[in-house]
């Protein structure tokens, strides 16, 4: 058992042999940003002043031999092997901003549907207690005895009394999980789940106009924040744009129809990057955002999707002013992994 002591609040936690530095913050309920959990974003980068670790297999583009020196370390593989470390993270009253993880809680497929051509929704429901979660983060499922490897998939609904779950899974061409979901996972089946884990939360003393940017199944979290915001009665302009190859594509408009009608604060708009269709939008995030938001300096901005889109988008509120203390994001990486937990910021549900 190692101990790993954050400064500047001097708080320390207890590391369990095999646990990396994450793993045991966020059992401690401590948030510690990350998304790849494998070494390979850089986003669970922070220094170790002090004491020995094991850093395992990470890429050289998340962690480079210059920061490696200067005592930087990526605690989502990072593994302590002195009794002690000390890591830079957190304010001084280091004040806990997670609901602990869970592992293999048992729920059960209430329902499954297609939404998109390659999109399958999945509604599941926890057999015994629900898993607390923030709206924005996610969870991982699989099935091991099957050999289908635990994979990452965003909760597309905000929290609910009766602990439900809503998942959105693209199929991916070479993705086992993926496939198995979209061709042997039935309804009534049992399902282990594992989270909540994710940092991209935002700021509950946002007082801003919010714009939200996602491409694919990255509009589950921006779904899930946006639940939670309208139905806490946020009053400020709230403005989702979601970005889809072709009409096939589309999902959750129906939703996000009955949310402009209800909430006159809200607005949605739908891109077409490959086709051109009346009704909609044509042409990437870049190429359409500055007509309609020539200014987002007093915006505060959510983007979900593929790395390659978050980093498009990125660049493209930076040109029309977004200032990046306000930017908060969510990419898929492909290698994505299992158990994770974070969270920065809170949104209350």
């Amino acid at each position: 058992m190692a101990k790993i002591i954050m400064q500047p609040s001097g708080k320390s936690v207890d590391c369990a042999y095999g646990d990396t530095v994450l793993m045991a913050l966020e059992k401690s309920g401590y948030a510690l940003p990350n998304n790849c959990r494998a070494g390979a974003c850089g986003e669970c980068k922070v220094k170790v002043t002090s004491g020995q670790f094991d850093q395992g297999i990470v890429l050289d583009m998340a962690l480079s031999q210059d920061e490696r020196r200067q005592g930087y370390g990526l605690m989502c593989m990072a593994k302590p092997i002195s009794d002690e470390i000390v890591i830079e993270w957190g304010t001084e009253d280091a004040r806990p901003k997670l609901f602990p993880p869970r592992e293999n809680a048992l729920f059960v497929v209430v329902d499954k549907r297609q939404i998109a051509a390659r999109v399958v929704e999945l509604r599941l429901r926890p057999v015994g207690q629900a898993i607390r979660y923030w709206p924005g983060q996610y969870v991982t499922i699989g099935d091991p005895r099957a050999n289908i490897p635990a994979r990452a998939y965003s909760i597309s609904n905000a929290p609910r009394p009766d602990g439900e779950l809503v998942l959105q899974v693209a199929r991916a061409d070479s993705g086992v999980t993926s496939n198995w979901v979209h061709e042997q996972l039935q309804i009534g089946d049992n399902i282990k789940v594992s989270g909540a884990y994710g940092t991209f939360i935002g700021d509950p003393a946002v007082d801003t106009p919010v714009l939200c940017l996602a491409a694919g199944t990255g509009l589950a979290p921006i779904l899930a924040l946006g639940e939670a915001a309208l139905r806490r009665g946020f009053k400020k302009p709230v403005t989702m744009i979601f970005s889809a190859r072709s009409r096939e594509d589309i999902y959750a408009q129906g939703m996000m129809a009955w949310w402009r009608t209800k909430h006159r604060n809200f607005d949605y708009k739908i891109t077409l990057t490959r086709e051109q269709a009346e009704g909609y939008l044509a042409g990437r995030i870049d190429v359409v955002l500055p007509k309609l938001f020539p200014d987002l300096s007093k915006h505060t901005v959510f983007i979900a999707g593929s790395p390659e889109f978050v980093d498009t988008c990125v660049a493209a509120v930076k040109a029309q002013g977004a200032r990046p203390e306000t930017i908060y994001t969510e990419g898929f990486f492909a290698q994505q992994q299992p158990v994770v937990a974070d969270a920065e910021h809170l949104l209350p549900a």
